[in-house]
């Protein structure tokens, strides 16, 4: 494959930088966000804050016994939202193709631009322009892969630029931890390093067959990264895929119980897509479908989040908003879009561990038994109002067959 220019573009402590452009007094002072509580964890911290040994994931609690003198700030997703937004529409506006791989990256393919523009030159002026029009600090590297542009980027923190040409790779990669490679998590960490395997040169230099041997498929990617092999292409942010599920009715229905019931369900089993796949959505829509065919959708942006309980109030509000006729209903769907990589914050900002926890426990059940295994009992119907529905719908066949058998009468009358 020809060589590419991939640029890797990395907001710096993210949400930290927003809480910054919106009070500067925060500027140079160890800050801290996440949950308000001890029994919340860090979400993001200050480079001054991780100098005391804090780190994203840490409990509140220890947290503030090792950085007393930080500035705690609950956090507020709509407003990270809302600037990451900000910084893709410059993308967007500039870039021939760009992909959004997290709420705070972005990878852009300069392939071919170099013909008609030096790629770092025309890298450089968007930095410059993000962080003009943002205030946001944003790290950049500029390389022949997403993995190198990656890494490159994160050497080249805080705020800084690091292009990796096609020759520097291997001599860029060699020396650096294994950390450093994109997919290499905390217990691949400890299984390498339990073989003696500390740099990237020490990892590229075993055979590939041996880490085959031993971790599979994934040990394989892991020998090509560690070796600057990538050639993982950058998907058109406007061409990620929404999830999107619907519900076409048997009879059409102006049961308001039984739509609200369904909203519920569809909504909680796209989240739980969502969370499946690593995902999070930041647009949500609503679709009716009248007796008549007549079709209505709406739509809504939220923060970033792949969370049932915030999804589904939004999909009810609009399901509200929607249905106005009190038409017979025939369909009703429910979509999620905008989506990004990346895994939801433990929603840090707002809810306690124990409501993570419940996520959690709730995704292992359906994991292994099934994603009916557990559901909301808002989005299921009882027993008691099964059983009415099906008198509802029996009442409902006797009278349309009492409605034929009239009609048939009066034509052997006539």
């Amino acid at each position: 494959m020809d060589a590419r220019s991939i640029l890797h573009l990395d907001l710096d402590t993210f949400f930290v930088s927003v809480e910054r452009v919106r009070d500067s007094r925060l500027n140079g002072r160890p800050v801290i966000i996440g949950g308000s509580s001890d029994r919340g964890v860090v979400s993001s911290c200050s480079y001054e804050a991780r100098s005391f040994g804090v780190s994203s994931a840490m409990p509140m609690k220890m947290a503030r016994a090792m950085c007393p003198e930080a500035v705690f700030i609950r956090g507020d997703m709509e407003m990270y939202t809302k600037y990451s937004r900000m910084v893709t529409d410059i993308i967007a506006d500039k870039a021939p193709l760009y992909e959004k791989a997290s709420v705070d990256e972005h990878y852009i393919d300069l392939t071919g631009m170099e013909r008609f523009h030096g790629c770092a030159g025309w890298s450089h002026e968007l930095r410059d322009t993000i962080i003009r029009e943002t205030g946001l600090p944003i790290s950049i590297g500029l390389s022949v892969n997403k993995t190198v542009s990656k890494i490159a980027a994160g050497e080249a923190k805080p705020n800084g630029e690091r292009e990796v040409a096609q020759q520097q790779v291997l001599p860029f990669l060699d020396p650096l931890s294994i950390r450093k490679i994109p997919m290499i998590g905390q217990k691949t960490y400890h299984t390498l390093r339990s073989m003696g395997i500390s740099t990237i040169h020490t990892l590229r230099v075993i055979p590939a067959e041996m880490l085959g041997s031993l971790m599979g498929q994934n040990g394989m990617e892991i020998w090509k990264k560690a070796n600057g092999i990538d050639n993982t292409p950058v998907i058109s942010y406007s061409e990620q895929k929404s999830i999107s599920t619907e519900h076409t009715f048997d009879r059409d229905t102006t049961d308001t119980v039984m739509l609200n019931q369904m909203i519920v369900s569809m909504t909680e089993k796209l989240a739980y897509e969502l969370r499946r796949q690593e995902k999070l959505a930041s647009c949500l829509t609503v679709r009716i479908r009248y007796s008549d065919f007549d079709t209505h959708t709406l739509q809504q942006r939220v923060p970033y989040t792949a969370f049932d309980h915030v999804l589904i109030s939004e999909a009810q509000s609009l399901f509200r908003r929607l249905w106005q006729r009190r038409m017979l209903i025939r369909l009703i769907g429910v979509k999620v879009s905008g989506l990004v990589r990346g895994v939801q914050q433990l929603n840090m900002f707002e809810d306690t561990p124990e409501m993570v926890s419940l996520y959690m426990t709730m995704d292992r059940l359906r994991g292994r038994f099934g994603r009916h295994a557990i559901r909301r009992a808002a989005g299921v119907m009882t027993a008691a109002e099964r059983s009415e529905r099906e008198l509802r719908k029996a009442s409902e066949l006797l009278a349309e067959k009492s409605r034929m058998e009239e009609r048939l009468r009066g034509w052997h009358y006539h």
